[in-house]
């Protein structure tokens, strides 16, 4: 996952995702069965801070949606990427061209200064002699 999916991921809202209602609760059923799930230590304490982050009613809830999402991403059905994504998608192109332009100099450069080289020492075949015969 590279640092672009991450950003997207901390500055853009999950959909569907469910708000604390102010001084009530939220019936969680919804036609849903209950499922356990094991997570080490690390991965739970990151869990409840998204989780409270996002705006979720509970760590639970915030799993639900983890676990939809991965699903659609396994089937193919995710969001076309992002304006963030599309620049540096744009500026990955341009970092090639511009490594591209430079060897293009380089070997233009090379290849002047061979050629000046070659003109010093007498090794072009400009210099030749004609015997004034056509080849």
């Amino acid at each position: 996952m590279t640092a672009a999916h991450e950003l997207e991921k901390t500055t853009q809202p999950v959909r569907g995702a469910k708000k604390k209602l102010p001084g009530g609760t939220q019936s969680s059923s919804g036609g849903r069965q209950g499922m356990f799930v094991r997570l080490s230590s690390d991965d739970k304490q990151r869990a409840e801070y998204w989780a409270d982050k996002r705006g979720f009613s509970s760590v639970s809830e915030y799993v639900a949606e983890a676990v939809v999402e991965k699903i659609r991403r396994e089937n193919l059905d995710y969001d076309l990427p992002t304006l963030e994504i599309a620049r540096l998608n744009e500026l990955v192109d341009q970092v090639a061209a511009l490594a591209t332009n430079s060897a293009n100099l380089e070997r233009v450069v090379t290849t002047g200064f061979d050629s000046l080289i070659g003109l010093t020492r007498g090794d072009n075949y400009l210099l030749d002699e004609e015997d004034g015969e056509l080849v």
